[in-house]
């Protein structure tokens, strides 16, 4: 069960590595999947191979390793709730979209998207993956109009790269390309960050570092759910194990004592 079990997290940590995805830009999920699943695999087989052949030193083997993986993933699932515990998408009125802001947000996992090192590989990661270029709609033939684009679900990273903040007062032209209202921006420091080149949009922005933690926040707290039906699953298989163990214990010193029995009990003619 465990080995089966070890074949899904394997799977899903390839299937995250592997799937095209904005939020993926920082390869911070997939890994501990990967990690988790195989060394499940590896140890689910020493298990096996210890259960099937009462080898008592490979179930010792199977539960002393388990062990640490369970707690690993318990340290694990702890500490990703505690890295996304502040911050949040703050509604706008009249939109259906959120804006991200940088000072919601504080701890490790801020710190780390912020340094100038990470964020240049993190932003040059969001602008090939052409996120922003994808936003663009149009209903028969006709582009979207600002009314349309106010009602959209924007994801956290296209509403804090792909445009400006709304408090800047940009007018809207298409989703990437924005003209500044009469000439007046608002005082936030990323109104004057913004660029319609495509190439640099908001990607210099606190909004879209902050849209990066906002997708992270919620891709963590996604898998942080399924780490927690993993340990329940894994946590029941562990018990096993364990009945298991003490199974070939019990048959391991009952055998001797049984073949000294049934020699006591023969009759002396029979070596004769």
């Amino acid at each position: 069960m465990t080995f089966l079990l070890s074949i899904v997290i394997l799977g899903g940590g390839i299937w995250l590595s592997s799937r095209a995805n904005n939020t993926d830009c920082l390869k911070f999920l997939q890994w501990p999947l990967i990690v988790i699943g195989a060394s499940i695999m590896v140890v689910s087989l020493a298990g096996f191979a210890g259960a099937c052949y009462r080898n008592t030193f490979l179930m010792w083997l199977y539960l002393f390793v388990m062990f640490f993986i369970i707690a690993a993933l318990i340290g694990f699932i702890i500490f990703a709730y505690a890295v996304t515990d502040k911050g949040s998408g703050r509604p706008v009125m009249n939109k259906a979209y959120l804006e991200y802001y940088l000072p919601d947000y504080s701890g490790w996992l801020r710190d780390r998207v912020v340094d100038e090192g990470y964020w240049a590989k993190i932003s040059s990661c969001i602008r090939d993956s052409k996120t922003c270029s994808k936003m663009g709609r149009s209903f028969n033939g006709v582009p979207e109009t600002y009314d349309m684009f106010s009602m959209r679900k924007l994801s956290p990273i296209e509403s804090g790269c792909c445009k400006p903040p709304t408090d800047c007062g940009y007018v809207y032209v298409n989703e990437t390309l924005w003209n500044p209202g009469g000439g007046l921006v608002g005082s936030d420091l990323d109104c004057s960050r913004w660029s319609n080149d495509q190439q640099m949009l908001c990607y210099q922005c606190d909004s879209c570092k902050a849209g990066v933690l906002g997708g992270l926040k919620k891709s963590w707290r996604k898998v942080s759910v399924i780490n927690i039906v993993v340990l329940i699953l894994l946590v029941i298989f562990y018990v096993i194990g364990c009945a298991a163990f003490r199974n070939n214990k019990k048959i391991d010193n009952d055998e001797p004592y049984g073949e000294a029995r049934m020699t006591k009990a023969q009759p002396s003619w029979i070596h004769l």
